[in-house]
């Protein structure tokens, strides 16, 4: 049976793990110049209803280190359930391809194209969920610190996809996980009671970004005006400006703190220069991991490791 990837969820602890470790063995692969093509002769289609550089290159990248090939299409190329039914296009890329790739809006796009697709479908991310970001930000994580238990993660800033993600993870894996957003913006209700009940890691929330970064492990940040979100841009800055992570937030953190952001940053917003070019940054290895990881998931997928 197909395997689709459109949720932290819709894998295991166990799976997870493994695949941190084929993306570890194939991220030494690439660093010692040696070749791994076990996606040879397979082809992946990208769907981008949102366009995306780092999303684009490194699965497109990805796919052509594993052997295979990728088709880019545009927001222009297909407009999924606009000019075609969404459900068509799943069926007409499943005889075409051997994956499906989208970056949406709607997450309900999502789960009909894998719903009707016969290949694996990967979420490149929607409004509701990131879910191969947080896969390669846990991988960062763990190359930096080696364990997620026994770490406080604050996240700082907006309720959005991303921090919904993180609280899929933090069903799955065990950590502290502490979110600081203001009342307004806070994270889907659902995802965080589900978070909570599992009952696999320590949640708090608060709405004074200095209380969350209390001796965090790990300070995470995102943009506060996503795309889509462009008439909320003069609202939003005034609400967050509170919870820019700068210097003086970040020294309220432990000493070997690292920060993450998933990019693109919107440098003097929610975060600094100088703490994006900062010595506690590791925001530009966490963005090369998105190709180490999601080289991973794609091989998980497709039955190949």
């Amino acid at each position: 049976m197909k395997r689709d990837f459109l949720a932290i969820t819709d894998f295991t602890k166990d799976e997870i793990y493994e695949i941190m470790e084929i993306a570890r063995e194939l991220k030494k692969v690439q660093k010692n110049g040696k070749s791994y093509k076990p996606l040879k002769d397979k082809s992946m289609a990208m769907i981008f209803q949102k366009p995306s550089a780092r999303t684009r290159v490194s699965f497109e990248t990805g796919m052509y280190q594993l052997g295979g090939h990728a088709v880019y299409l545009s927001p222009t190329d297909i407009q999924i359930g606009k000019r075609e039914a969404v459900s068509d296009i799943a069926r007409v890329l499943s005889r075409y391809t051997d994956v499906i790739m989208a970056r949406l809006f709607g997450h309900e796009d999502i789960l009909e194209l894998a719903e009707y697709a016969t290949v694996p479908v990967i979420n490149g991310l929607t409004d509701l969920l990131h879910p191969c970001q947080v896969m390669s930000d846990v991988f960062t994580i763990l190359e930096k610190k080696g364990s997620l238990e026994n770490l406080k993660i604050a996240y700082i800033g907006d309720g959005n996809n991303v921090l919904n993600s993180w609280l899929n993870m933090a069903s799955r894996l065990p950590m502290n996980l502490v979110l600081g957003t203001p009342e307004e913006y806070e994270p889907d209700k659902e995802i965080l009671s589900m978070a909570k009940k599992s009952g696999v890691s320590q949640i708090d929330l608060y709405h004074n970004p200095k209380m969350a970064v209390k001796n965090a492990d790990v300070i995470y940040t995102d943009v506060w005006v996503s795309m889509g979100q462009e008439k909320e841009k003069e609202l939003r800055r005034e609400i967050f400006k509170e919870y820019q992570v700068d210097d003086d937030l970040v020294n309220l953190a432990d000493d070997d703190v690292i920060v993450m952001h998933c990019l693109p940053a919107h440098r003097g917003e929610e975060i600094t220069d100088s703490v994006v070019d900062g010595p506690h940054s590791v925001v530009f290895d966490e963005a090369e991991n998105r190709l180490h990881v999601q080289k991973a998931i794609l091989v998980k997928l497709l039955g190949t490791e």
